[in-house]
């Protein structure tokens, strides 16, 4: 079987990025699992808490953050939109969804399997308030495919090839 990995993904502008990785078994086409972002209201104190230019509700670098998908493949985020940062955990995670039904579809049409698929979501802290947002994802997915006629009888003769080169 010949095979195909292929990685896409979606991500917001932001520093200091962070990684936390679901993987997806063959077969499974459910949610990827759940992040949760900490909001302004989950914090205590406000703008003048250490390392902090402004309080979380008044974070222009957070009412402007926006996300933007880099693939080729028909999904959301064509085009940059932006997305609150309460709201961003769950839009990354059907957004990188989309992408792991594609790759089964794909695979189901060219008569192929996918053997793995991972979902990683990344987060980030906010340089003007300090929140922990999520600033993107990435998938991941390896799918394998019958070799055809031609590849098959192709193989066997690099093999015999191979074999009567070899020298002792």
């Amino acid at each position: 079987m010949s095979g195909i990995h292929f990685s896409v993904g979606l991500m917001g502008y932001g520093d200091y990025n962070n990684s936390i990785s679901f993987g997806q078994s063959l077969g499974y086409s459910g949610s990827v699992g759940s992040v949760g972002a900490t909001s302004g209201a989950d914090r205590t104190g406000d703008a003048t808490r250490a390392g902090r230019r402004s309080s979380p509700e008044e974070c222009q670098t957070c009412k402007e953050r926006k996300y933007q998908d880099g693939s080729d493949e028909n999904v959301s985020f064509k085009a940059a939109a932006h997305i609150s940062p309460e709201n961003a955990a769950s839009a990354v995670r059907g957004h990188e969804q989309e992408h792991v039904s594609n790759a089964y579809t794909s695979a189901a049409q060219k008569g192929g399997r996918v053997i793995n698929a991972s979902v990683s979501i990344h987060t980030s802290v906010c340089p003007e308030c300090g929140r922990t947002y999520v600033s993107g994802g990435t998938t991941d997915t390896l799918i394998k495919y019958p070799k055809s006629e031609d590849q098959v009888k192709q193989g066997q003769n690099s093999d015999r090839n191979a074999q009567e080169n070899f020298d002792i």
